[in-house]
């Protein structure tokens, strides 16, 4: 699930991207940034498809390993722990998935199987594996943290596959980590016996709304936040400001105005740590100073109209 701070770093990538081509069209331009975040479900499904693509290559080894001419005993009688992992079968099974599989036309895993033949020699090959197979530990746990910590060893760090991803679609470059933390939990909420369903992208129609109005509201808007910023900076050339600290201050500015139930406070450290991620080193410090100068201004001349939660 996708949560606002996400949708402010699309909403912040989008902005820029119009800025810099000049483009007029805000059809179009909304239109691009909700497919930018509909992607990211692929991207978490592929993922999740990869664990069982995994497993079924050991499957389909052990078979091959088991009519050879001469198979040694270890082969005849091999260790069938990993391909009877619980977690891999939930995920197998899930019919959701599958249907998003079908439905979206996800085959990556068949045409690109190197990328799946690569993480499985990685995975036979380490410790963590040996491991798992000869651990006595027979349970959903046991086969859940084995999941968990093969992810985050073995397939989350792997470039090959990052470098991958990147090449299929230029914005999962920046969205990888929160998928990554995403696929996580999910594994980590994963019950004995009971299904997996993928869930929605957005938490309610509210996130999915505040989507294309904070988009909307920033770049209609973006001329009069300019003057904004401009009058709480006289000492700064406007040219002088890194033009993401100057985007990440105008939709900050909008969420003051436009947006009533976001307390101030949360807008502020929510751009803070944004700018940490996607700005300059010193940019977070600079953010901070200007946003508190413009709230400061926005309560004691009364231009904010914060209602309910936003007044937290």
């Amino acid at each position: 699930m996708i949560n606002r701070r996400h949708i402010r770093v699309k909403v912040m990538q989008s902005v820029y991207a119009m800025l810099q081509s000049k483009s007029d069209v805000l059809d179009k331009e909304e239109k691009f940034l909700y497919n930018s975040i509909d992607k990211m479900l692929d991207l978490y499904v592929l993922i999740l498809r990869l664990f069982v693509e995994v497993k079924n290559l050991e499957k389909n080894n052990i078979k091959i390993s088991q009519k050879k001419f001469l198979a040694t005993s270890e082969e005849l009688n091999p260790n069938t722990k990993f391909i009877n992992n619980q977690v891999f079968k939930l995920l197998e099974e899930s019919v959701s998935l599958n249907n998003y599989l079908e439905d979206n036309n996800l085959n990556y895993w068949i045409l690109d199987s190197e990328y799946i033949n690569n993480i499985w020699k990685v995975t036979k090959e380490s410790a963590l594996y040996k491991e798992y197979i000869a651990s006595e530990k027979d349970s959903f746990q046991a086969d859940k943290e084995f999941v968990a910590a093969l992810f985050k060893e073995i397939i989350a760090p792997d470039e090959k596959l990052a470098d991958y991803f990147e090449d299929k679609n230029i914005s999962w470059v920046d969205d990888i980590p929160f998928v990554n933390t995403w696929v996580l939990k999910s594994i980590n909420q994963l019950k004995e016996n009971k299904p997996f369903k993928l869930g929605a992208l957005y938490k309610d129609e509210d996130d999915k709304k505040f989507v294309v109005e904070l988009f909307r509201k920033v770049v209609l808007n973006h001329t009069e936040f300019q003057k904004e910023v401009e009058d709480k900076t006289p000492n700064w050339d406007a040219e002088r400001i890194a033009e993401i600290d100057m985007i990440l201050i105008k939709m900050a500015i909008c969420e003051f105005l436009k947006f009533p139930s976001i307390p101030s406070r949360v807008t502020i450290n929510e751009y803070i740590e944004i700018s940490k991620d996607y700005s300059t080193t010193k940019s977070s410090y600079f953010i901070n100073g200007v946003l508190d100068k413009i709230l400061k201004d926005f309560t004691a001349t009364k231009r904010l109209n914060k209602l309910g939660r936003g007044l937290l």
